[in-house]
């Protein structure tokens, strides 16, 4: 079974750490001052209201968005998009090419681009690597399938496989669970805390707060700022949602 390679960083210094982060489009903030450390093998729920800056927090940890503030992984200071391959960004399905003719083999193995010289086709070794990440999530049986007929929750197995043949360390998942029925919810989770086993750190986007409570280790309520970070029990309670979502959705957990 192929497994993404332990993560190395210093003794002493997260996985992810991240410093006074802060986002703008033009005038309008949509994140300001937001730090937080994660290490490795946690598996996070990111909980807070359309528009809150979840997404755009994502976007500004692996290089997709300028920003203020620091980002770190594996103790090593972030300043170009390519210091941070170690972090994978999968967006909500509907920011997804889902119309790109590519099969699901052709998209974990783009994974490997990274470790490919420019102007090199993929080695055996990368084929190798990409198709135990796609064995590690359950799709290898859909490597000749377009990405297009996949289910949603089909898609987001083939994303994940994407980022694991990436050797990505750190996982943003974006809505992940959105659109995908009960029993895949279950069988996605399953692989999120089997992937956290392994020591892969997931942080995931979730509108979703009981499942946040019932299967997530930590959640990171997010309002524009880092409203609540720590035990999902703790973040979930009334006074908490309230101050996240205000006072209509406290007390629905």
């Amino acid at each position: 079974m192929y497994r993404v390679n332990p993560p190395v960083h210093d003794a002493g210094c997260g996985l992810l750490s991240v410093d006074g982060l802060g986002v703008a489009y033009g005038d309008v903030v949509a994140l300001r001052d937001v730090t937080f450390d994660v290490g490795a093998g946690e598996l996070i729920a990111v909980i807070g209201p359309n528009g809150a800056g979840k997404s755009s927090m994502f976007r500004a940890i692996v290089g997709l968005v300028s920003h203020a503030g620091a980002v770190a992984l594996s103790g090593a200071h972030c300043h170009h998009q390519r210091d941070r391959m170690c972090a994978a960004y999968i967006p909500q399905r509907s920011d997804l090419d889902m119309g790109f003719p590519i099969t699901v083999g052709d998209l974990v193995l783009s994974g490997r681009r990274r470790f490919v010289p420019f102007g090199r086709r993929p080695r055996q070794a990368d084929r190798d690597a990409a198709l135990g990440c796609m064995r590690r999530v359950g799709v290898d049986d859909l490597a000749e399938r377009p990405i297009g007929t996949l289910s949603g929750g089909q898609a987001q197995r083939a994303f994940l496989a994407r980022a694991l043949a990436q050797e990505a360390h750190v996982l943003l998942l974006d809505e992940a669970l959105s659109g995908v029925d009960q029993p895949r919810t279950e069988q996605l989770l399953d692989v999120f805390h089997a992937l956290r086993d392994d020591g892969v750190t997931l942080l995931v986007a979730t509108h979703d707060l009981a499942l946040a409570r019932r299967r997530f280790d930590r959640c990171l309520a997010i309002n524009r700022g880092l409203v609540a970070d720590g035990d999902p029990r703790t973040v979930l309670g009334e006074r908490e949602l309230d101050a996240v979502f205000g006072s209509a959705l406290a007390g629905t957990v």
